[in-house]
């Protein structure tokens, strides 16, 4: 590689990181501890748990344990073979919601293909928990595509969270090379099953950009997902977790992030976070209020 590609490619000033290790970020690591849960902003190596942890003071759990089935390009969770299913950790997470006196949640997961359900029924358990011991917590669930069984996303709707996310990830001619046993048409297929068997439901998905993808194929993706009633969307930077992943092929700019946002919300979505550091997750809460007000508009312009 040259010198010339190699300065292209160094990371640029608008992805530093500010660290804020206070008391509110040190507290929520020994809680997460004590109670054997996992988030996925550490197993991720999500680049914003200092903001959301130290200042925000939200998290992302991640349930049925921390080992993946699947072993995709971009991604930094451990792979290999699971452990047994704890029916205990819904009851755990409700607890650890109530302790940090949430107002949003997201709970998401590792793939676990080992499972005939896919794990719906430990991630229905987990909302009906919260539902228990905090109703006034709004629920986010972002799931793999369960294997594409019907019956399982079926499992996970029945618990009616607030909103749904599954991240389509990357672009229709990526898909296979970025993502281990996912396929794109599925995931399309999973949003708009969610769509049809709750309408109220919001439905959300991520993309990650600066794998190789082109600006028409962003905007396709978001046709595709608009096509299949996605609600809400997130764009963010990829970033190599290892050298084993997958390289980072291009570095979008903030003003680029900004002019893909103006895109989406031109096409149809009630929301969309872009942004170098924006991940699914990222200022969750704020999307799932903008979801609310954007369905209350649109029932009062059918009311006049």
């Amino acid at each position: 590689m040259s010198s010339t590609n190699k300065e292209i490619l160094r990371k640029p000033d608008w992805l530093k990181i500010k660290l804020n290790t206070n008391e509110n970020y040190l507290g929520l690591k020994n809680m997460m501890r004590e109670k054997n849960l996992h988030t996925v902003c550490e197993e991720a190596k999500c680049p914003n748990i200092h903001e959301c942890w130290a200042v925000r003071r939200t998290a992302t759990f991640m349930i049925l344990g921390e080992i993946c089935t699947r072993a995709c390009r971009f991604c930094a969770v451990t792979t290999g073979r699971p452990n047994e299913l704890d029916w205990a950790e819904p009851e755990r997470v409700a607890d650890s919601v109530v302790l940090m006196n949430l107002k949003h949640v997201v709970i998401t997961a590792v793939a676990r293909d080992d499972l005939k359900d896919g794990g719906a029924e430990v991630f229905a358990e987990t909302v009906r928990a919260i539902r228990r011991k905090n109703p006034f917590t709004s629920i986010e669930v972002l799931p793999s595509d369960m294997g594409g069984v019907h019956e399982n996303i079926k499992i996970l709707m029945d618990a009616k969270p607030d909103i749904l996310n599954h991240n389509i990830e990357t672009v229709r001619s990526l898909s296979d090379r970025v993502r281990a046993q996912a396929k794109y048409e599925r995931s399309l297929e999973l949003l708009r099953r969610a769509k049809e068997l709750y309408p109220e439901i919001p439905t959300k998905s991520s993309l990650m950009v600066g794998l190789g993808e082109t600006r028409e194929e962003i905007l396709e993706t978001m046709d595709d997902l608009r096509a299949n009633n996605v609600d809400i969307m997130t764009i963010g930077q990829y970033l190599q977790p290892t050298k084993k992943h997958l390289k980072v092929l291009k570095y979008y700019t903030p003003e680029e992030f900004s002019e893909l946002k103006d895109r989406a919300l031109e096409k149809g979505f009630s929301h969309c976070e872009s942004g170098p550091l924006v991940r699914s997750s990222y200022h969750a809460d704020e999307q799932v209020n903008a979801a609310a007000k954007h369905k209350q508009s649109k029932g009062e312009e059918l009311l006049k």
